[in-house]
């Protein structure tokens, strides 16, 4: 049962198609696992319908009908439709397919600490970035704050922190006021969508000496 979501503002965003790609990419993940926010986002998209119908036309210019017809006559070019790629996990959300084309096993993951790893899938402008984290039962990501947002977005088993447990398809938003230590169930592994925007600052005596490492991958 999903029990964390995108705020009433992002899902407003969200149907309005003027979030950030790698923002929506969660929402879209989300929505999949989510009855309740695909319901909100559809009366959202119906209100937004509405209150364009009721605007007033805007002038246009007198040769506007002529140009939209010139543009029909023009030949198409043929668009050629990829075929979605086949995901080895069928589990994969839609959104991802084309950047976990073969499924969560054969993701270039990248060990962060021993039971921790991590996957690179692209950026989103200069700074932001995308990727998968896979924690092994039981794993723990030392105490950390944000130096900015980060979604986190649950898609295979479950892991807790001090407010609370997530599991799959939660929905999960912290900005530079939060700190936390997440820990995976030990009854699998847990895997998330992860967004970041600037890098996480670990706050134990260890955990600090991977700081200069998290900040110089966003240039900071």
């Amino acid at each position: 049962m999903v029990n964390h979501h995108p705020s009433p503002e992002l899902l407003a965003s969200f149907a309005a198609g003027s979030l950030q790609l790698s923002y929506a990419m969660c929402v879209s993940a989300h929505l999949e696992h989510c009855p309740e926010c695909q319901t909100n986002v559809q009366r959202l998209k119906s209100l937004g319908a509405d209150m364009f119908t009721s605007q007033k036309p805007a002038p246009v210019a007198d040769d506007f009908k002529d140009r939209i017809f010139d543009k029909l006559d023009q030949p198409r070019e043929e668009q050629v439709v990829e075929p979605e790629p086949v995901s080895v996990d069928s589990s994969v959300p839609r959104c991802l397919r084309k950047l976990v084309s073969e499924g969560y096993d054969k993701l270039d993951w990248q060990s962060v600490a021993p039971a921790i790893k991590s996957a690179s899938l692209c950026r989103d402008g200069d700074k932001t970035q995308v990727s998968m984290m896979k924690l092994m039962p039981g794993a723990k990501v030392g105490h950390h704050s944000h130096m900015g947002e980060e979604i986190t977005l649950v898609l295979e088993g479950s892991f807790s922190d001090e407010e609370g447990i997530y599991q799959k398809g939660d929905f999960i938003l912290r900005d530079s006021n939060h700190k936390h230590k997440p820990v995976a169930s030990k009854d699998g592994p847990c895997i998330c969508l992860t967004v970041q925007d600037a890098p996480i600052q670990f706050t134990s005596f260890w955990g600090r000496l991977f700081n200069p490492m998290m900040r110089r991958e966003f240039g900071v």
